[in-house]
C-alpha cells in the first residue's frame, strides 16, 4: 500500500473520536437474529452464461490472463495432467477451490471435464486504489470493509449505497465472502462503474494496514456506542458483519471502535445492507457539519 497522504485534509491525522474506546460490555452483532431465508453462496441459475467457464483449456487461459476468477469448482476424485495444473494456478491466484460432486457440475454445465470457474462480472480494484481516489478528490479516505457478507443482492445494494454516500471503496475478502457475481454487479443498478470493489485475502491484515495510514476502523455491531454520539473525524472505515454470524470476534477486537444503530421497535435487527446504509449516510453527515 503507498505510504503517506501529503495533500489529504487536517482532520485526516488518526485521533480518538467522541467517546472512543474498546466497550467492555459483550457485543453482539446486529445481524445475529436477521431471518436468512437462503444462503447464496452458489446460484447458477443467476449466473449469466458468460461468466461460467468450463473445461480445461478455457480455463487456463483464464488463469494464464489473470482473469478475475470467483471460484474454481473441481471434480472430487484424483486430478491428472492439466487439471492438476489448474488447481495450482488458481490456488496460487489466492482464487478459491471447492471440491465437489461430479453430479454439482452437471448440474451447471454439460461437458466441464471435471472443471467449472466462476469469472467475475466485473473488474476487481485494489486498496491503494481507493486511497489514491481519496486523495485526488482531496478528502479523508472512506471505506467499507464486508466480512462474509455473502448474499449477492446485499453486496450490490452496500455498493449502490457506499457510492451514493461519497465512500472512496468496497472491500471483501477472498474467502466465504461473495465477490463480483453477476447477481452482486446487477443489484449495485451501475454503482461498480464508479466505485472501486478490492478483494484482499486477509482482512484483518488489511486493517491493520489502513490503522497504520491514520484510518480509524468501526465495527458495526448491536451492543457498541449510539452512532449518533460518535464524530466520525478523518479517515473511516466501517466493518460490516456477515448476514447470520456478524463480524468475527477476531476481526472485532482489531477494530478501534464498536457502533451500533439504536433499535426501537419489537424487532432487533436490520437487514445487512439497510444497516451500512445508514451508517454510511451518518458518516456522510457528519463530514458536513465539520467543513
Amino acid at each position: 500500500m503507498s505510504a503517506g497522504y501529503k495533500n489529504t485534509p487536517k482532520s485526516f491525522n488518526r485521533k480518538p473520536p467522541m467517546g472512543s474506546g474498546k466497550d467492555p460490555a459483550p457485543r453482539r452483532s446486529y445481524q445475529e437474529f436477521e431471518y436468512k431465508p437462503q444462503a447464496a453462496e452458489s446460484r447458477p441459475e443467476e449466473e449469466k452464461n458468460e461468466y461460467i467457464l468450463t473445461g480445461r483449456n478455457p480455463i487456463r487461459e483464464a488463469l494464464k490472463n489473470n482473469r478475475d476468477l470467483e471460484k474454481l469448482m473441481v471434480q472430487k476424485g484424483e486430478l491428472s495432467g492439466s487439471a492438476t495444473e489448474i488447481v495450482q494456478k488458481a490456488k496460487e491466484r489466492k482464487i478459491m477451490v471447492q471440491v465437489v460432486d461430479k453430479s454439482r457440475l452437471d448440474e451447471i454445465a454439460p461437458n466441464h471435464q471435471g472443471l467449472i470457474a466462476f469469472a467475475s462480472a466485473y473488474q476487481y480494484s485494489t486498496v491503494d486504489d481507493m486511497l489514491r481516489l481519496a486523495e485526488e478528490r482531496g478528502e479523508a479516505p472512506f471505506l467499507i470493509l464486508l466480512d462474509g457478507v455473502t448474499d449477492p443482492h446485499n453486496l450490490g445494494a452496500i455498493i449502490r449505497s457506499a457510492e451514493c454516500s461519497g465512500a472512496h471503496g468496497v472491500i471483501v475478502p477472498t474467502h466465504r465472502s461473495v465477490g463480483l457475481t453477476y447477481a452482486a454487479v446487477k443489484a449495485s443498478a451501475g454503482a461498480v462503474e464508479y466505485l472501486p470493489i478490492a478483494r484482499v485475502v486477509n482482512l484483518n491484515r488489511t486493517i491493520e494496514e489502513l490503522q497504520k495510514k491514520g484510518i480509524w476502523v468501526y465495527a458495526l455491531s448491536m451492543n457498541g456506542q449510539d452512532y449518533e454520539t460518535v464524530s466520525f473525524d478523518g479517515g473511516v472505515a466501517l466493518v460490516i458483519g456477515a448476514e447470520g454470524n456478524g463480524i468475527s470476534k477476531l476481526t472485532e477486537e482489531k477494530c478501534d471502535m464498536t457502533v451500533s444503530l439504536p433499535m426501537k421497535g419489537h424487532i432487533d435487527s436490520l437487514n445487512a445492507s439497510v444497516a451500512a446504509g445508514v451508517m454510511m449516510y451518518r458518516v456522510m453527515s457528519s463530514r458536513k457539519e465539520k467543513k
